[in-house]
């Protein structure tokens, strides 16, 4: 099983996850990945400063704001965001964090469309918390025929590896 896959089947294994990036004023990948972590029966908290309620669901600020502190984040924002979530995450003992990427894992590709943050990373490896550095859940998590074929090509092409630190 490639370094990915692993980290994926760990990510998913957790039973509550923060979806930071939800959006009411367009559809967006962040809330179908929200919608598909619902339908797949997790507990799924939305996290946006900017309102407080979403599809029915409270909307929290930032994750200090959760009652209950979630198992994994998803990232679906910009880098500089993904900085501050990290920092939280790593204030509330989150050990899972996902960063997405339209593009893969490979860091510099699609700039204008991905949350890693290379410093983001670095800190997520200093403190134990297990990072997917890119791709997208929808791709892994019951994938539609777009997002399957994405994963596929992003695997053929060598975009799913993930790279370590020297």
């Amino acid at each position: 099983m490639s370094q990915i896959d692993t980290l994926v089947q760990n990510f998913l294994a957790q039973k509550s996850i923060a979806v930071v990036g939800v959006s009411t004023k367009r559809d967006t990948g962040c809330n179908l990945n929200y919608d598909k972590f619902k339908a797949a029966g997790y507990t799924v908290y939305a996290v946006s400063p900017n309102m407080t309620e979403f599809q029915g669901d409270p909307c929290y600020p930032d994750l200090k704001s959760i009652p209950q502190k979630p198992d994994a984040v998803f990232i679906f924002a910009s880098p500089k965001v993904t900085d501050q979530v990290v920092l939280q995450a790593v204030e509330v003992g989150v050990k899972h964090i996902w960063m997405h990427c339209m593009m893969g894992t490979k860091a510099g590709l699609a700039a204008e469309m991905t949350s890693v943050s290379q410093e983001a990373v670095q800190l997520c490896r200093e403190n134990g918390i297990e990072v997917i550095p890119g791709s997208c859940p929808a791709q892994f998590l019951n994938p539609d025929f777009g997002h399957k074929l994405m994963r596929g090509l992003w695997r053929l092409v060598g975009n799913l590896k993930i790279e370590q630190p020297a």
